[in-house]
């Protein structure tokens, strides 16, 4: 790839885990009353057929990883699990008080911190208290992230007795530098013993969880890493670019130095060069960041066109619905988005006075469902289109002056009703996005609030 490509379009920009992008929410117009109104009509328009997701926030960590941007709380103290699950519970009590019918579970997702911080009794406890309160959807997936240094057998054993199939494992780098630097040490044959009894066990979906551009990691360590990766055979595989945000994320991203870091050019070298190792070892790229094997359900998902794309990341299926519990959990309705606040001391005093925990959030405008559509588009498929007046927009014109310099770099094909991004441009799908983002246009940061694209 062309390095003046890279220095040309190397900015900071959002990753689109949602539209409007969470700093762009609008706080001033949002409310408790607004929030719960939407979510009451997504899951009215859903619930019966589609079903709806649930994200579990589960915050704690025994160390503190220095590349995460997660929120977190570090403690060895244990006896934190319980309350927690019985927080959770309340929480999903209090959402289930606003609807008619017992909500129809089709996702779950158990994401941290670390989950596998709770031990397996725990996780039980909390998994068939969300069961009671839940039905089943006739294809439901449930999931989780596990830490290969603490997810022992019985985790394994007890969430697959639950119904989960599908475990992400953070693998991160080989690299003992590395690891050492982001303070992430777990060998090889970690990964490889977790991964092993995963499979024996009978997971479907055992997922790896890389970064490029991390401290003191070069175009080598990558390959290392993908070398013993594909070894292994994950079914699929996360491909991230390290996000460099410690104004955001505190000091938990500052034990090291800016110029510890690959550059702009190292760092899209190490994207290449993992990526022509995963696809000559039988992987296909899905959306941003992300390879999976042909018996995948996430690269089935890209064959149907029903691939989702929301705060979990990508998804094999869409609901309109998204409810997160715990600290810091951000829900959507489709029609609005809700985050809960972030402290746990916080988040336990409003479940106990029986307040669902949101402290901040978004109801979406007209013009923000028809942007947010072709950014899902763009994100999940490399295309988008506005061949009815259902997703056009006034200011598409100025969109297509935007897209000509895409256009005239070779990233992507459009006319007057379409765009289709090509393989070029796939690793600038952030950029492409951007020229989208109506809100980011029409208010430019004075401070940088995105990591950077490359």
């Amino acid at each position: 790839m062309a390095n003046s490509l890279i220095q040309k379009y190397n900015v900071a920009g959002p990753r689109y885990t949602s539209y409007p992008t969470v700093p762009y929410w609008d706080n001033t117009t949002f409310s408790l009353k607004k929030w719960k109104a939407s979510l009451i009509q997504a899951y009215d328009e859903s619930n019966l057929d589609e079903g709806i997701s649930l994200y579990i926030h589960l915050p704690f960590c025994e160390s503190l990883c220095t590349f995460c941007g997660c929120n977190k709380r570090i403690t060895k103290r244990h006896e934190v699990e319980s309350p927690y699950v019985s927080a959770v519970l309340k929480e999903l009590d209090l959402y289930c008080k606003l609807f008619d019918t017992k909500p129809k579970i089709k996702e779950l997702h158990l994401g941290g911190g670390t989950p596998t911080f709770f031990a397996p009794i725990n996780l039980e406890r909390l998994i068939n208290g969300i069961l009671t309160r839940t039905t089943l959807a006739d294809v439901y997936e449930f999931s989780f992230e596990g830490h290969p240094n603490n997810t022992t057998r019985e985790h394994l054993q007890t969430l697959y007795n639950l119904g989960f199939r599908r475990v992400s494992l953070g693998v991160q780098d080989y690299n003992e530098t590395v690891q050492k630097a982001i303070h992430r040490i777990q060998p090889f044959e970690n990964v490889k013993n977790v991964t092993e009894v995963a499979r024996a066990i009978g997971y479907t979906s055992i997922g790896h969880d890389i970064i490029y551009g991390l401290p003191f990691q070069t175009e080598e360590h990558v390959k290392e890493t993908i070398y013993k990766t594909n070894s292994l055979q994950p079914d699929r595989i996360a491909f991230y670019s390290y996000a460099r945000v410690p104004w955001i994320k505190g000091n938990g991203q500052r034990g090291f130095k800016d110029n510890d870091l690959p550059t702009a050019e190292s760092k899209r070298n190490q994207y290449e060069i993992g990526k022509k190792l995963l696809i000559k070892s039988g992987y296909s790229e899905i959306g941003m960041d992300h390879f999976a094997l042909e018996t995948d359900t996430l690269y089935k998902a890209t064959l149907s066109k029903t691939i989702h794309r929301n705060f979990m990341g990508y998804t094999a299926s869409k609901t309109k619905a998204m409810i997160g519990l715990g600290v810091s959990s951000i829900s959507d309705s489709w029609y609005g988005f809700a985050q809960n606040v972030k402290g746990i001391e916080e988040y336990y005093h409003l479940i106990n006075e029986g307040i669902i925990p949101v402290f901040r959030g978004h109801i979406l405008s007209d013009e923000d469902l028809v942007i947010r559509q072709h950014i899902l588009n763009l994100m999940c498929l490399f295309k988008t289109s506005w061949t009815s007046s259902n997703n056009y927009f006034n200011e598409i014109p100025d969109v297509l002056i935007k897209l000509k310099e895409f256009e005239a770099d070779g990233l992507l094909e459009m006319d007057s009703k379409s765009i289709s991004v090509n393989e070029k441009g796939k690793p600038f799908i952030r950029n492409i996005c951007m020229a989208f983002d109506l809100l980011l246009k029409r208010k430019k940061p004075n401070v940088q609030l995105f990591s950077m694209t490359i």
